[in-house]
């Protein structure tokens, strides 16, 4: 049994309602309705679908409500059919396979925030308003949609207090001017952005160019547009990886990723994203450097090397041991 499928619950959708015609909430409970592990703002669960498909959704209900856990699953008709899975079998009454919570998007403490949401992306910040509406603490809000009617949440967000919202549907306003935002945003602000590859790098850049990178806090949930190929770029080169679990040593080259090489031989590892931005693949390194293609983690815990997202990332060194 691997350490995700150790963590993994069993829980039972409780209630399933439409937010907008393409954003499906889902509230999941235990069956014999006791409490379930703590998470805080910024968490993530995956959930195992029927047909082995792991997909990841941000909490976004209540951390005080330790009874249930609610997701929002937005419909993608061109993604890779997780989503289409979901909304196709979710009723009432379903036994859901749901490992986690995990968070790589933890809210830092600020005096004040600004988050930016794009789309789906908003799910996420809903626990960070309400965390930083009970802390007593400024924030503000800009969502961006393609129409208003597919911003859900917007009737929960109104009833949020001690912050602003400003709605940008796409349709009607164009697209955020996001240099003119982090141009004005004040110095002791943290900032949260989440939502589409586009709008990330957009944001990422206008934070770099008004000197508050180091402010900025964004989570993807897709791959960002200059992520680091996981093999065959220049400089690679092959390595050796012993799975200290399993007793295994195999060759990685320098034309191939990690992951693939690890599912050839049948180890057993989460995989979702297989790009490095959802988390599910997350693996203790005990020897070696690793050379990391993900955009999860932190700057410092990229130099602390103690852990790897195994699906994109490689070898600093000729060999590479880990906890599997």
């Amino acid at each position: 049994m691997t350490a995700a499928e150790s963590n993994e619950l069993e829980l039972v959708l409780d209630s399933v309602v439409g937010e907008t015609a393409d954003v499906l909430v889902l509230e999941l409970k235990r069956p014999d309705a006791t409490a379930l592990p703590a998470w805080a703002p910024g968490a993530h669960v995956d959930l195992v679908l029927p047909s082995g498909k792991i997909r990841q959704y941000s909490l976004c209900g209540d951390i005080a409500d330790t009874s249930r856990y609610r997701v929002a699953v937005l419909r993608e008709t061109a993604g890779r059919g997780g989503s289409e899975e979901i909304h196709a079998i979710a009723k009432s009454g379903l036994t859901v396979r749901v490992r986690g919570p995990r968070n790589h998007f933890a809210l830092v403490e600020a005096p004040r925030y600004l988050f930016v949401a794009g789309g789906i992306g908003v799910t996420p910040i809903l626990p960070m308003i309400r965390q930083a509406e009970l802390a007593g603490r400024p924030w503000r809000l800009v969502y961006g949609g393609r129409t208003r009617a597919s911003m859900g949440f917007v009737k929960e967000i109104a009833a949020r207090t001690g912050g602003t919202v400003t709605l940008l549907p796409q349709d009607e306003v164009g697209l955020p001017d996001l240099n003119a935002l982090l141009s004005e945003v004040e110095l002791d602000a943290a900032i949260y952005g989440c939502g589409p590859a586009g709008m990330l790098k957009a944001l990422k850049d206008a934070a770099a160019q008004h000197g508050r990178a180091s402010a900025l806090h964004i989570e993807s949930f897709s791959a960002s547009e200059d992520a680091v190929p996981p093999a065959g770029g220049a400089g690679d080169a092959a390595f050796e990886v012993e799975l200290r679990k399993s007793g295994v040593v195999l060759q990685v080259p320098a034309d191939r990723s990690l992951g693939t090489v690890l599912q050839d031989a049948g180890i057993e590892v989460p995989f979702s994203c297989q790009e490095g931005y959802c988390g599910s693949c997350e693996t203790r390194v005990l020897e070696g450097v690793p050379d990391h293609r993900d955009t999860i983690l932190t700057e410092e815990e990229r130099a602390v090397g103690n852990i790897m997202m195994v699906c994109c990332g490689r070898s600093r060194t000729p060999r590479l041991v880990l906890d599997l």
